[in-house]
């Protein structure tokens, strides 16, 4: 991840203490690595969730459009929406703390987006209470997806704010000792159920160990390709704590972005990027190609300001801009969407037959 021994002096820089003031345009070279860092944290949200619907291990529900076909499939009522980490001993000499992350996946399917668009305002007292001197609202959809939870279903008794919200506390009390702090990454609605994650544990304290002499770890999202979360008041109260900050990276021609148009207002800091600068992208309608995490990753790693051009800084490879697209110009010689299981999961038996075998053997299935 870039220069470790300056990153790990600059971290708390890095991570928006004073707002990223001076980092953004022209793009800090320590803060570029910063950003594709957490973002690959939130691609690998993608890369382990099983989407083969002919899967019993399929993750996806009947809300987000595929689900299993198989009638014992592990779960029906629930799916894999991201993760919580902490830094090794080793990766926090490289961080220079010990670094929580909770990374949200995005939208696996383009037809996900007819529940997202759905643009409700709602108030959120799983995440405000009822004692506030404004009435900050959010978008039902992903207020919903971030406080529903199933008693039908062994996994989703408690809804997935709990859950992180616990394993956020129980991490911070366990590194109560040690400079810590919380980083929170997502991609597209990922990126909106970081923010609303982000907001939601420092406004109730989940980053504050029970040792009232131990300062609060301070809470940063680092969010690509976010739609608007809320109102006014929601940006108000999102901008009165002084242990939260949030950088939100914009592609240039991407939609998402900028919706919903009204009634909406953008927290945090931006980065606005433009992979149209990029000379190794192909030029493309497909409003798709611009929301890509991978197009974006590829377009934090060249861009050069406002004002500059496009020069892929580091080594990030550009043969990942088609790891799940059509993205690269022909001349590059980069196979399309070239990620995919070897044989789709098949793997041939002892006695010559085929067997999807896609999930390592886990007691608890």
């Amino acid at each position: 991840m870039g220069n470790s021994s300056s990153i790990a002096k600059r971290w708390k820089q890095l991570s928006g203490e004073d707002h990223w003031k001076g980092l953004l345009d022209p793009l800090d070279i320590d803060l570029r690595h910063y950003i594709i860092h957490y973002g690959e944290m939130a691609e690998a949200t993608y890369d382990s969730f099983n989407s083969e619907k002919a899967s019993k291990f399929a993750a996806l529900p009947e809300a987000f459009i595929v689900k299993s076909s198989w009638e014992d499939a592990w779960c029906k009522e629930s799916n894999w929406i991201g993760y919580v980490a902490v830094a090794t001993d080793e990766g926090k000499k490289a961080l220079g703390r010990r670094d929580i992350v909770v990374a949200w996946r995005g939208t696996i399917q383009t037809l996900e987006w007819i529940e997202d668009l759905e643009f409700w305002l709602v108030s959120a007292p799983k995440v405000f209470g009822h004692d506030n001197v404004v009435d900050p609202k959010v978008h039902q959809g992903w207020y919903s997806i971030y406080t529903s939870e199933n008693q039908e279903s062994p996994f989703n008794k408690t809804s997935a704010q709990e859950q992180v919200l616990t394993e956020v506390k129980r991490l911070v009390e366990t590194y109560k000792h040690e400079e810590t702090s919380i980083t929170i990454t997502g991609h597209s609605l990922g990126a909106a159920l970081a923010t609303l994650n982000a907001v939601d544990i420092v406004k109730n304290g989940y980053n504050k160990p029970s040792d009232p002499s131990v300062k609060a770890s301070p809470v940063a999202a680092i969010i690509l390709a976010s739609p608007r979360v809320g109102d006014e008041n929601f940006k108000t109260v999102f901008s009165s704590f002084k242990d939260l900050s949030l950088l939100r990276i914009a592609n240039e021609l991407d939609i998402v972005p900028k919706y919903p148009l009204v009634f909406y207002s953008d927290v945090g800091e931006e980065l606005k990027i433009d992979t149209t600068k990029s000379m190794y992208l192909k030029k493309s309608c497909n409003p798709f190609s611009k929301h890509n995490l991978e197009i974006y990753l590829h377009g934090v790693a060249g861009t050069q300001g406002s004002n500059g051009g496009f020069d892929p800084e580091g080594n990030r490879d550009i043969s990942l801009a088609n790891k799940t697209m059509d993205a690269l110009k022909d001349e590059y010689h980069v196979p399309a969407s070239w990620r995919v299981v070897e044989n789709k999961g098949m793997v041939q038996q002892l006695d010559g037959s085929w067997k999807l075998v896609d999930h390592e053997d886990d007691t608890q299935f």
